[in-house]
C-alpha cells in the first residue's frame, strides 16, 4: 500500500471514529465534504478542520476536477487501497447532485463509503443507497454516475 492510499484508508477510520462520538460539528459537514476529504481533496489536515463543501461547492469541484466514466470504466478488481486511481458515485443529477459516495472495493458486497443522512458513515452497496434516498427521487441505477479525478 503506498502513501496515499494509506492516508485514505486513515481519512475513512478518521470519519468512522468521528461518526461514533457525539460530535454536533461533525454533523455539520456535508456527504459532499466527507467524500473528497476521504480522497484527498482537502488540504484540512483532519475532517474537523476542513472547509465543508455546499451543493454549489460540491458541483464546481466536480466539474473542475473529475471526469465522468462509465462504472464498466472502473478496473476489475479496483480497491481504493491498491490502485491510484480515485472514483466518486454520484447519486442524482450531477449538476444538482443528491449524494457523494467514494467507490472503495468493487469486489466487496458494499463497495461505497459515504456520510449518511440519518445513520451516520459508513459501507454501502448501491441499493442501499438509492433506498436513503428515495423521498428524493432516487429509484435505479440510471440515478448513479461515475466520476474519476482527473
Amino acid at each position: 500500500m503506498d502513501a496515499n492510499s494509506m492516508l485514505m484508508t486513515e481519512r475513512i477510520n478518521e470519519v468512522l471514529m468521528m461518526c461514533a462520538r457525539d460530535t454536533p460539528s461533525f454533523e455539520r459537514i456535508s456527504n459532499f465534504g466527507v467524500a473528497l476529504y476521504v480522497i484527498g481533496c482537502s488540504d484540512a489536515h483532519d475532517i474537523m478542520c476542513m472547509n465543508d463543501f455546499d451543493i454549489c461547492d460540491a458541483v464546481e469541484f466536480l466539474k473542475e476536477n473529475f471526469k465522468e466514466i462509465n462504472e464498466s470504466d472502473i478496473p476489475q478488481g479496483y480497491t481504493i487501497n491498491k490502485h491510484n486511481e480515485k472514483y466518486l458515485l454520484v447519486l442524482g443529477d450531477p449538476l444538482f447532485p443528491t449524494h457523494f459516495a467514494v467507490v472503495v472495493d468493487m469486489d466487496s458486497k458494499k463497495p461505497y463509503f459515504s456520510k449518511l443522512r440519518y445513520f451516520g458513515s459508513g459501507y454501502d452497496n448501491l441499493q442501499e443507497l438509492l433506498n436513503e434516498f428515495l423521498d428524493e427521487g432516487l429509484k435505479s441505477s440510471d440515478d448513479a454516475h461515475y466520476f474519476k479525478l482527473a
